[in-house]
């Protein structure tokens, strides 16, 4: 495959075409699922541009979601509800949704490279890459096919609980966000365990 010239280098110790990168968005925001995606690429198929999902603009993320779909060997996309994310907290429904991305690809990979700094709970021989969506391709893939997902997800539930502007912060805690909270209390996909949310919960009740 071609060096992909946009991320820093990374050394992985599996030299083999089966790598599955596995990526997860949705830490942060006070509303929604956090998504995860795994990719295995193509080493026949360069896609070009590949970079830490935040760092391209939304048109370019767009391009690249269609074509690492249409030229990875295999992806898949999972997710850990709101619910899960109050029951388990928002680290172990992360690595939960990372491990159901994972366990879903239609080809099983040989090795996994995760972002971050923790991985899941399970057997696949893998490593973990602080920063990787800017180091390892098929995590920067990853991270664009669940930064993309789940920002379509917000901009259509936007229209099931309108006026929280859902399209325009994804459910980050903007200024716009915590103040129309404040004036229409939690909706049923607010994350109750997140401070903001919590207290406001304890206020509308």
């Amino acid at each position: 495959m071609k060096k992909q010239d946009s991320l820093s280098p990374y050394i992985c110790p599996y030299t083999g075409p089966l790598l599955a990168g596995v990526d997860e968005v949705g830490r942060g925001p006070l509303a929604g699922d956090v998504v995860a995606a795994a990719v295995i690429l193509d080493p026949n198929k360069t896609i070009e541009g590949l970079a830490d999902s935040k760092k391209l603009s939304e048109k370019k993320r767009e391009l690249l979601f269609d074509e690492i779909r249409e030229r990875a060997l295999c992806f898949a996309v999972a997710r850990a509800t709101v619910e899960e994310i109050d029951r388990l907290n928002i680290l172990h429904a992360s690595l939960l949704a990372m491990r159901r991305a994972v366990e879903n690809l239609r080809i099983q990979p040989e090795f996994v490279v995760v972002d971050g700094n923790r991985k899941p709970d399970w057997n696949y021989p893998c490593d973990t890459v602080v920063k990787g969506d800017g180091r390892v391709a098929a995590i920067a893939a990853a991270s664009i096919l669940a930064k993309v997902t789940r920002d379509r997800e917000m901009v259509a539930l936007d229209g099931e609980y309108p006026g929280y502007g859902l399209s325009a912060h994804k459910g980050y805690p903007t200024k716009a966000h915590l103040e129309a909270l404040e004036r229409l209390g939690p909706s049923p996909i607010h994350r109750q365990s997140f401070a903001p949310v919590k207290q406001l919960v304890m206020d509308f009740t």
